[in-house]
Formats: structure tokens, C-alpha cells, sequence
């Protein structure tokens, strides 16, 4: 069975606290009708710092999409091959090891997508598929580990690579003064993961059986309103109502696999905000200290979008990993409302190359 590696995790060297992130709005939104309000959501993300790929005095400014774009992809470049090549490493793989390369981003775009350029610029093969994700949001990250388990299951011999990179401050829109985006504006964090999933070998989750819950008319509750000057975010208030409709498709994809949801030993779930890990506590049946990795990604780097699962998982990582055999969850949630959902047994491995 395929198996999910340990994820490298990057963030970058700028660096913003709740304190001044509080102290931006309030000075910038003085007359602010909401701006008590908007301020009290902001503090209780439990956010403490995010990082950013620029000053803060360069964030706030906006030259332009184009501007910003090419920012993107300048960023992208200088930053996601050192990424790459930790995971690659911790795998106990080459470039040419890599059958498909799943990129996912929902911060900036690029045609060719950024694969075409990591495959001539790291010496990929040339054979190596691209499977660029760019609509899904925060869910891609789990989508990306889905559809890495679905080819490596078709090809069992076959390695993936997963890469999320995520520029969430270069969709900052000055003129956008809703709560919900006064919120974004605090909440939202840049950050780049890799990981691979190998078909053979390995050490980490492996993936057992995976699947896909969209709410049902919630596809306007998160979305990008694409305008002259880029991508505006909308959030619907009704965001942090979702976990309620969402832990039965948890309780009901593992219940398939034969396990019950309510007592897995280890959880990693994407952390939109502590409601939602406060919610999902509840209607999933567990305790709040479950989702520990998930609240420290939240609390040290903000919502960094699809990377927020890689980062969590690479947390259980770093704790040491589970005992041989561990059962566990993986969930990513976004747009649609969408979930991307798999169950999978914590293995030691047998280490190796292909």
C-alpha cells in the first residue's frame, strides 16, 4: 500500500503577531462600523504569529494583480525546490523516483503550471505526470494526498510527490472592509509543503482507503470573486457551521473501512479556525487534545490553505510517530463545502530507495 512520508514545511522569514495584526486594523479601520466586532473574531483565531513572504509595509500596498502574480512565481521558484529536496530526502528518493507531481495552490497562478518548471529546473524525468490543483482551496491538501493514494494504487510500483505552496498575503485586498475579510486578514498565514507518497517502502501513514463529501448548496459559502485586481476572498458566516453536516462523512468513510471515527489514535485535520476544530471535537466524538497538531499549525503559522495538513502531519512526525500499526484520519476542508478524507495505519517501514 502506498504510504505518506514525512512532509518538509517551509514558512517565510517575515513575520507578523496578533498584536500587531490587531494594532493594523484598529488603525487602519478606526471608523470601522464592526471594528469591535471584527477584532474579537481576529483574537479568538488564537493565531499568535504568521509569517509572509513580504514586510508587512510591502503587504499592505497593492501594485496590481500582475505585479502580484509575478511576485507568486518568483516566490514560488526561489522557494519550493528546497522544499522539495527535504521531503525527497526524508523518502529516501530521487527526482527520479518521481512518477507524478500533484501541485497544489490557490494563491497565485502560472501556465505552465509550476511542474513544468520544477521538472527541467530539479532534473525530474521528463516522463513524470503533472497534476496541477488550483481550485479547491484549503481542501486541496487532502485532495492532493487522495489523488496520490488513487495513482498509487493503480500503480502500485509508482512514487508521488505532493507539493502545496501557499502566498495567502498576496491576495490581501485593501478595499475589501467585510468582517469576513477584516477576519481573513488575520487569520491567513503563507507556507510552502512537500511530501511524498511512496507505492512501495516507506515510513508514515499508509493510506488505506480515501473519499470526497460536498455539502450540498454551500458552493458561495468560500470563494474568490476574480476581479482587475485579483482574487478577493469571500467567507460566508455560515463557514463555521460545517463541521456538524461534515463528521457523519468522516464517521461514515471510516465506518466503510470497518473502524469506528470516534477512537482513532491520531488525527490530522486542517485548521480553518478553532471553531471548526472546537465543532468538529464535538460532533466527531473526541477529545479536544486530539487535534493538537492541527492547533499548533494554527496558532504558530495561521491558516496557511492546503499546507495546513502536511504541517500537521509532519507535527505527529516530529513527536515521534505512533506506535506500529496506529489508526488514524487525515481531513482537509474548503470550497464547496468540500471535504477530502482519508484513513490510513501509522508503519515504522522498511526504509530503502525504489
Amino acid at each position: 500500500m502506498a504510504t505518506l512520508c514525512r512532509p518538509s514545511v517551509s514558512v517565510p522569514e517575515h513575520v507578523i503577531t496578533m498584536e500587531e495584526t490587531l494594532e493594523l486594523a484598529r488603525s487602519r479601520h478606526a471608523d470601522h462600523p464592526q471594528l469591535a466586532l471584527a477584532l474579537r473574531l481576529i483574537e479568538n483565531t488564537g493565531v499568535k504569529t504568521r509569517h509572509i513572504v513580504q514586510p508587512i509595509e510591502e503587504t499592505l500596498k497593492h501594485p496590481g494583480f500582475e505585479d502580484r502574480n509575478k511576485l507568486y512565481e518568483h516566490e514560488a521558484k526561489a522557494r519550493v525546490p528546497a522544499v522539495i529536496q527535504r521531503a525527497l530526502d526524508d523518502a529516501e528518493l530521487l527526482t527520479t523516483d518521481i512518477d507524478v507531481i500533484i501541485y497544489v495552490s490557490c494563491t497565485g497562478f502560472m501556465m505552465p503550471s509550476l511542474t513544468a518548471w520544477l521538472i527541467n529546473e530539479m532534473d525530474f524525468d521528463s516522463t513524470t505526470r503533472q497534476l496541477p490543483i488550483a481550485q479547491l482551496g484549503c481542501a486541496a491538501g487532502g485532495a492532493a494526498i487522495n489523488r496520490a493514494h488513487d495513482f498509487c494504487t493503480a500503480y502500485p510500483n509508482a512514487n508521488a510527490l505532493i507539493v502545496a505552496c501557499e502566498f495567502c498575503s498576496l491576495c490581501y485586498q485593501p478595499t475589501d472592509l467585510g468582517v469576513g475579510s477584516l477576519l481573513s486578514n488575520g487569520l491567513f498565514g503563507d507556507g510552502i509543503a512537500a511530501a511524498v507518497v511512496r507505492g512501495r517502502g516507506g515510513r508514515g501513514v499508509r493510506l488505506e482507503r480515501n473519499g470526497s463529501y460536498l455539502i450540498p448548496k454551500t458552493e458561495d459559502w468560500i470563494a474568490y470573486d476574480v476581479r482587475a485586481t485579483g482574487f478577493h476572498f469571500l467567507l460566508d458566516k455560515r463557514v463555521p457551521t460545517t463541521m456538524e453536516p461534515l463528521a457523519p462523512a468522516l464517521k461514515d468513510l471510516a465506518g466503510n473501512h470497518g473502524w469506528d471515527a470516534t477512537d482513532l489514535d491520531f488525527y490530522i485535520i486542517h485548521a480553518g479556525g478553532p471553531r471548526i476544530l472546537d465543532d468538529l471535537s464535538k460532533f466527531l466524538e473526541v477529545e479536544p487534545n486530539a487535534f493538537r497538531f492541527s492547533r499548533s499549525t494554527l496558532t504558530e503559522y495561521g491558516n496557511i490553505a492546503s499546507a495546513v495538513v502536511l504541517d500537521a502531519l509532519r507535527r505527529l512526525f516530529d513527536e515521534g510517530g505512533p506506535e506500529e500499526r496506529a489508526r488514524g484520519l487525515l481531513a482537509g476542508f474548503g470550497p464547496g463545502i468540500t471535504a477530502e478524507m482519508t484513513v490510513g495505519r501509522w508503519t515504522d517501514g522498511d526504509g530503502g530507495g525504489r
